[in-house]
């Protein structure tokens, strides 16, 4: 058994440059309560996307377990366009409503869906019977969610808080639940 601990990036202060995006006072005030939640879950392990705001998020977990942040590219969020979109509504819809199209520059659902799962199986291999936090985004956590239960989808994301923790239990590769943990506190 393997528990992998999604969490999405808390409130992040808007900039157009993704990468080095940083949290908003209030996105660290949600990452305190982040870490006060995953102290209870006995982690072994923190991994990450590369964006600032993710391993933001995550990064008090791994302080209080004494281990480094492991930055994974698979778990960034999916690239919608090249420019910021004139209509993100309208925009993000049209990928979950076609999951092979994708806006200029920008990846697919399927794309950017077949990257996540891959860094998924990725830390399964790797860390097995190991309680995993990964720190990443929205729409490519519940792509793979969605990869391994397709419950889990665009209506889905649309009501997901920032930040937000699901705790996804395998045995081997096989999803065996999917529990919320995250509840304002």
């Amino acid at each position: 058994m393997i528990n992998l601990y999604f969490v999405r990036h808390a409130h992040s202060t808007y900039t157009p440059d993704e990468l080095s995006r940083p949290l908003s006072a209030r996105g660290f005030a949600d990452a305190t309560k982040v870490t006060e939640l995953l102290t209870t879950e006995k982690i072994d392990i923190v991994v990450s996307s590369p964006y600032k705001r993710a391993v933001q998020t995550v990064e008090g977990i791994a302080d209080c377990i004494g281990k480094k942040v492991e930055i994974i590219d698979g778990f960034k969020e999916r690239t919608l366009t090249t420019e910021p979109a004139e209509d993100f509504t309208l925009a993000i819809t049209k990928v979950w409503e076609d999951y092979n199209f994708s806006w200029e520059g920008g990846e697919s659902n399927f794309i950017a869906q077949k990257r996540g799962v891959e860094a998924t199986y990725n830390v399964l291999e790797k860390y097995k019977d190991k309680n995993v936090v990964i720190g990443t985004h929205g729409n490519i956590m519940v792509l793979i969610m969605n990869f391994f239960d397709k419950r889990y989808d665009f209506s889905f994301w649309k009501n997901l808080e920032m930040p937000d923790i699901y705790k996804l239990t395998f045995e081997d590769d096989e999803l065996i639940s999917v529990n919320r943990l995250w509840e304002k506190l």
